[in-house]
């Protein structure tokens, strides 16, 4: 499930990032490398895990599964928190700078 999850993740920010790709203001590209990223950690360890298991891969139990799922979503909410803190400190569209030195009457 983690590696459905983060793939699931990376294709809608690829999609996205597509759709905007000659701007890419929002640094769109950022959140994909990371989702692609965790994708392929994933994938690895799918790999070494199946290896171990052989057909016992493929008959998780629920609990096993629903764990998984709460692993996966929570590493797609990390990548969203570290492409979050990269957007404010790159900060593309000026916002936090015109707030922060903004004249106060």
């Amino acid at each position: 499930m983690t590696l459905l999850t983060t793939v699931f993740a990376a294709i809608i920010s690829t999609i996205i990032w597509y759709k905007n790709a000659p701007e890419d203001e929002m640094k769109i590209g950022i959140l994909c490398w990371i989702y692609w990223g965790a994708s392929l950690m994933w994938l690895v360890d799918a790999i070494f895990e199946y290896v171990e298991l052989q057909a016992a891969f493929f008959t998780p139990a629920p609990y096993d599964m629903l764990n998984d799922l709460y692993l996966g979503l929570s590493v797609v909410a990390l990548g969203m928190v570290i492409w979050l803190v990269i957007l404010l400190i790159q900060d593309p569209k000026g916002v936090i700078k015109k707030s922060l030195f903004q004249k106060k009457d």
